[in-house]
């Protein structure tokens, strides 16, 4: 199940009896042997990782490996149901949950977006931000001409998920939100899945301004698309296989290296297909 559809639900997971105040996150995120099961179905299991302040994570691995789940878990989607997982030294469970997802920004492969104007959209997480705040945060996400070229600029309505804009401005509004809010940790799942190529450019250039400084956790599977990880997390069957950089995973000739290879091969196919057809 993708974050999108938790997104929908009312929070399952209990408020703290004895609540941790949650005050300048650094970002640093440890899991300890997390395992995760979904009634009798064991998703995640015996997962223990270390996640330094500022430090970009890849999750790469096949569609249902555990990667989104992984994510759901520290976002607080769903509690754990073995080990741990703390943010700064301190239990996630601590935390009141509103307060700790405040320090998370989200950008999904299908952003929510809801009926009303662009500012307001902007804004969703931030919602008494001046509107010199929402404009800065949309240059910076590159949104700010598309935005200009709209009937009402800022203040021109969008329908309910983003209805009226195209994938790739509906992406940029979701990068602009984040930045508005301004995490200290950050999750791209599937950012740049459903958008060309000339429009994937565009939001990794506005990735490059959001990623910056924050602790980030980034889902995707196109490979090439993770190029600026530290390091790389390889999942499969809901374990964590292999954890290295590019060239180390590729020189190990593992699951990775596999993945890599069957990736370039699809790409060579598509291109020999469209090629045919011209």
């Amino acid at each position: 199940k993708r974050i999108f559809d938790i997104l929908d639900h009312v929070s399952s997971v209990p408020e703290p009896t004895q609540p941790v105040k949650l005050d300048h996150v650094k970002g640093r995120i440890e899991l300890n042997d997390v395992s995760f099961r979904y009634g009798n179905r064991e998703v995640n299991k015996g997962i223990s990782l270390s996640i330094e302040p500022g430090e970009m994570i890849g999750l790469v691995g096949h569609s249902g490996s555990g990667k989104s789940t992984l994510v759901n878990l520290i976002c607080r989607f769903y509690d754990v149901s073995e080990g741990s997982i703390k943010v700064d030294g301190i239990d996630v469970r601590s935390f009141p949950v509103a307060d700790y997802r405040r320090h998370i920004g989200l950008v999904l492969q299908e952003p929510f977006l809801f009926f009303g104007t662009i500012a307001e959209n902007i804004a969703y997480g931030k919602p008494h931000a001046t509107r010199a705040e929402i404009i800065a945060a949309a240059r910076a996400a590159h949104a700010h001409e598309f935005i200009l070229r709209l009937p009402q600029g800022y203040d021109s309505m969008v329908g309910e998920r983003g209805q009226g804009l195209s994938g790739g401005e509906r992406q940029r509004i979701s990068i602009a939100r984040a930045l508005l809010i301004d995490p200290r940790i950050l999750i791209l799942d599937e950012a740049t899945s459903s958008v060309d190529s000339e429009t994937e450019k565009e939001i990794q250039n506005a990735l490059e301004n959001l990623v910056q400084g924050r602790t980030t956790i980034a889902i995707a599977h196109r490979l090439s698309t993770l190029h600026r990880a530290n390091r790389l997390v390889v999942m499969d069957r809901g374990q964590i296989v292999e954890v290295g950089t590019h060239d180390d995973l590729m020189a190990a000739q593992g699951a990775y290296y596999n993945l890599y290879q069957a990736q370039a091969r699809n790409m060579d196919t598509d291109m020999d297909d469209e090629k045919g057809e011209q």
